[in-house]
Order: C-alpha cells, then structure tokens, then sequence
C-alpha cells in the first residue's frame, strides 16, 4: 500500500508542479496572448460543450484511429516480410531510409492532390507518418528473433502461422509495442497539422478558428484538449500494452528477483 501511494505521488507531483507554476506566472497577465490560467479553465466548460465534442473531438479520434490502424496493419506486415527475409531488407532498406528521412506534414499537399480534402485525406497522412516507426521496430523485433527458438519451433514441427503468430511475432512483440507507442505521438501531431489544411471540423480545426478570431483563452482550451485527450490515449495504450506483454513483463521481474 506504501509503495502504491508512493508510485501514485510521483505521478501526480509533477503535474500538480506544472499547473501550480502556470497558474503563478499567468495571473493577472495583461498579456492578451497569455491569459491567466483561471481564465482558460473558466472559459473550457463554456466551449467546450457536448456539442462540440461531438463535433470537432470525435471525428478527431475516430480519423487517428482509423489512420494509426492502418500503419499499424501496413507496418507490421512489411516489418515482419523484410525482417525475415536477408534478401529483401537489402533491396528495401535504402528506398525505406530515403522515406523515412521525409517528414510528413510535407506530403500534405500531395496527398491532397490524389486523395482530395475530405477524411481521406488525413487519414493517409496520419498513416504515413504512423508506419515508420511501426515498420522499422518490426524489422529490427524479427532480425533478433533467436534462431535457437526458431530451429526448436523447426523441429517440434512448428511451421507456417503458427510459426509466425506463436514464434516470430510473439518474439519481436516488444520491440512491436515500442514502434506503436511512438507512432501514437506521431499521430496525434499529424491529426493536428492535417486538419488545419482545407477542414470543416476537427480539432486542429476548431484551434486555427480560435486563433484567427483572437479568441486566445478559447484557442488555450483546444490546446488542453489535446494533451488531455493525448493523455488518455496513452492511458490507454500503456493498459493494452500491459495485458498483451504480461508475459514480458513477468519475465523481466523474475530476471530481477535475487536468485
């Protein structure tokens, strides 16, 4: 119970820190572009309403969502064919690194072009930002699978999916997990920067309105709405996380236990 309530303080005392120190330097700020914390939190009920949420934060979600899915799909499938394969991570290696090395809030506008400005488009621009680190995380969790296990899964008969599901993807699994935790930040930036070009709702959109009308609090509780929203998300993933690698995790506690 003393280590729970330890754990617990650490978590909340940085936070609490942060809010209390902008809370100090922003009251009674008379600057108009860094109004007072108290302002922001009495103005964020009144914005941000059930309506709005409707509007703007869920079609947010439900775009990362979509787009996070479909690198996670795209990148692990890739991940797993070029890790295997000696051959073809050879060939695909420098096109990868050149890809890579391209940000993705430049191909906005290119995928405007071919994907038009409706969901698709930031959908595809999420996803292209998304899979880099899936794939790579993926082909590097596949290269270290060890090949003791793989000629033991060989000679027990173990071959095909079984192989891939219960030996190849249960091995590189951590490293999986490390790329989609990473791709999660990503995709939350690209949400962002993909709905400030050509959208009707969003929360990237709704922030650039506030801040072209000078509503400045109203544009501050967009932001909180993100990193709160960037909160949960990570909430989230940490739990799925947990369950999926309890066995990883287990390992690596009885590692540390005094033999």
């Amino acid at each position: 119970m003393k280590r729970l309530a330890l754990r617990l303080f650490f978590v909340v005392a940085l936070p609490a820190l942060l809010v209390a120190a902008w809370w100090l330097t922003s009251d009674d700020s008379p600057d108009v572009y860094w109004p007072p914390l108290r302002t922001i939190l009495t103005t964020f009920p009144d914005v941000w309403t059930g309506e709005r949420l409707r509007a703007d934060v869920l079609p947010s979600v439900l775009r990362l969502l979509a787009g996070y899915a479909a690198a996670a799909v795209v990148g692990v499938a890739l991940g797993t064919v070029i890790g295997s394969y000696r051959r073809v991570r050879a060939v695909c290696e420098p096109v990868l690194e050149f890809l890579r090395a391209v940000p993705p809030p430049v191909l906005v506008p290119v995928v405007m072009l071919f994907a038009g400005i409706g969901d698709s488009m930031k959908i595809a621009v999420i996803a292209s930002g998304c899979v880099w680190p899936v794939l790579l995380n993926t082909v590097e969790g596949v290269r270290a699978v060890d090949p003791v296990m793989s000629q033991t899964a060989r000679s027990y008969g173990i071959t095909g999916m079984a192989r891939l599901r219960d030996v190849v993807l249960r091995s590189a699994s951590p490293q999986i997990f490390a790329g989609l935790r990473q791709a999660l930040s990503i995709g939350i930036i690209l949400m962002v920067i993909s709905e400030m070009f050509a959208a009707s709702n969003g929360i990237g959109f709704t922030i650039v309105q506030f801040q072209r009308g000078f509503a400045i609090p109203d544009m501050w509780t967009g932001i909180l709405v993100l990193g709160l929203l960037g909160f949960l998300l990570s909430l989230v993933f940490h739990l799925v996380e947990r369950r999926v690698l309890a066995w990883y995790h287990g390992l690596r506690a009885a590692s540390r236990r005094p033999s």
